[in-house]
């Protein structure tokens, strides 16, 4: 059942202009001559020479039976109609500089009624991590996606990575109750858990990102293992395809380097082997390194860990990247990322990201920054928007490509202090799902229609959320993976399951109307 007192807290950081079609005004209020000719028109007022001459509105009046309308009689209505200006290449460049859409958004209607007629089955919407070992019947997961058919709207194959190094393929399609669950796919590309795992454009590829320094693309068809992707010092956190190059992929890892692979080269193993390939360009240090205390012993400054990154859809050749130490992000141009005016080591080219936010919003909430866990691009109505998840348990909204932050968002039962809690945008672009470390095994939908419409002008009050929020129970655990298919999204949690929750108004009126009865088959929003 909803809690109005749940309602999540939203803080404007920019505003947005909104951008009207028509001004009205009234007959009164325009300047009307005072002095008129012999033919009873009015006279046009000769300007100064230090004035500028300006261009009379057109007044559109409405069809009269008489021919003629005399000057003196008072018009009731009149609409002045603006000419629209002209969207150049430099006033939408502009725009977009300074954190404002290029076009005006439409508002749409709220869908928190739909998220929150999503429900899951106690049988038949309920998949188990089965364990390699023996002395455990199941493992957690800790990553999870679905293919990009599934998106689209195809057979919702959702690849599950665990623990334990292993990735279950799942077929979610729904099912009456009881029936047996489809035939799964395990792979076992890692002995080491594995912390990110990712379609490529065709769902051919699976590469798998883990804590063994490592990143290995193993085949769905063959379940091969097909290359190993090394370069890393430390634990690999996050990869992410190039969707305009299938051959191209980018690694973050905790060294806070950010490395770029091509599967067509540096293959440095012998034909027989499984291939090993080193990165095309490495960037050392992508967020910075700590500061380090002067002392007697010289120590090595750590740099920064790379969160997530993710490329945009309108940019094939960019980057963007957060990292676990503020939340400032870093858009980088992979063609030409390096700045070579370095004077410190002019052999040693220097990468610099294109541009970064121009502030921290993590620091408008406390005495310290707190890092990025999770980011994911918006699209359909929230295109042009990256939405990032803090680890101080706030949902925080930038523009795109500007990076500028413009609000953050809270709710008072979000809680996303682990680098594990993950965030994803419904291929709609409608709707955003975000786990959370809190015990009760909580999972949190966002209706983020509007959130392009940062100016809360448009029939809201001052304290009224621009991003309504459902919350669902039906998991033990913290909950960290998440992800979106067409009509459907899945949770995975501590507990060693992967729960799917689907929209069904039927069962969710049902279960509102018999809740002791029901509670035994269903779970649904609290």
């Amino acid at each position: 059942m909803l809690d109005s007192l749940e309602a999540p807290r939203c803080e404007i950081f920019s505003d947005a202009t909104n951008i009207r079609e028509s001004l009205h005004f009234h007959a009164s209020q325009l300047p009307t001559p005072t002095t008129p000719l012999d033919d009873g028109k009015p006279k046009r007022r000769i300007t100064q020479s230090d004035e500028t001459p300006t261009k009379k509105p057109k007044l559109m009046v409405s069809e009269s039976s008489n021919d003629a309308i005399d000057a003196d009689v008072e018009m009731d209505d009149v609409v002045v109609k603006r000419r629209g200006c002209r969207r150049t290449v430099f006033r939408t460049l502009g725009l977009l500089s300074n954190g404002y859409p290029a076009e005006p958004r439409r508002v749409l209607l709220p869908s928190r009624n739909i998220l929150q007629s999503f429900v899951s089955s106690h049988t038949s919407d309920v998949f188990k991590c089965h364990s390699r070992t023996v002395d455990s019947f199941v493992t957690p997961p800790y990553a999870c996606a679905y293919s990009n058919e599934a998106k689209r709207g195809g057979v919702p194959l959702l690849a599950v990575a665990t623990e334990q190094g292993s990735i279950h393929i799942l077929d979610t399609t729904k099912r009456t109750e009881w029936d047996c669950e489809p035939a799964r796919v395990t792979l076992e590309p890692h002995d080491n858990g594995i912390f990110d795992v990712k379609w490529n454009a065709d769902d051919t590829l699976l590469a798998t990102a883990s804590g063994d320094k490592s990143t290995r693309i193993s085949s769905v068809e063959t379940q091969q293992l097909l290359s190993i992707l090394d370069g890393h010092i430390s634990t690999v956190k996050c990869v992410a395809w190039d969707p305009a190059h299938r051959n191209l992929l980018t690694t973050g890892g905790r060294d806070g380097m950010l490395c770029l692979y091509d599967l067509r080269v540096n293959n440095l193993s012998d034909e027989d082997e499984i291939a090993a390939r080193n990165a095309v360009i490495t960037i050392t240090a992508a967020h910075g390194q700590d500061k380090v205390s002067g002392g007697r012993h010289k120590i090595r400054p750590l740099p920064r860990g790379i969160t997530n990154i993710l490329y945009p859809d309108d940019r094939p050749h960019g980057l963007v990247s957060s990292g676990s130490f503020d939340g400032i992000l870093h858009y980088w141009d992979l063609r030409l990322p390096s700045d070579k005016s370095s004077k410190r080591s002019p052999k040693k080219a220097s990468y610099k990201p294109l541009f970064s936010s121009t502030m921290d919003p993590t620091t408008f909430h406390g005495a310290r920054c707190r890092g990025i866990t999770s980011m994911s691009q918006g699209s359909g109505p929230s295109a042009g928007l990256l939405f990032a998840l803090g680890a101080d348990s706030r949902l925080y909204i930038y523009s795109y490509p500007t990076l500028t932050p413009l609000r953050t968002e809270a709710h008072p039962n979000l809680q996303t202090n682990s680098f594990y809690v993950r965030l994803a945008t419904s291929p709609c672009g409608r709707w955003l799902a975000s786990g959370s470390t809190n015990r009760a095994g909580s999972l949190f939908l966002f209706d983020i229609s509007n959130s392009g419409r940062v100016a809360p002008s448009y029939s809201k009050g001052a304290g009224e959320p621009i991003s309504p929020t459902v919350r669902f129970r039906g998991q033990s655990g913290e909950i960290g993976a998440v992800d979106w298919a067409r009509d459907m999204v899945a949770s995975c949690a501590d507990d060693g399951t992967v729960r799917i929750w689907r929209p069904d108004l039927e069962v969710y009126q049902n279960c509102m109307s018999n809740l002791e009865e029901q509670k035994w088959d269903w779970f649904w929003s609290t």
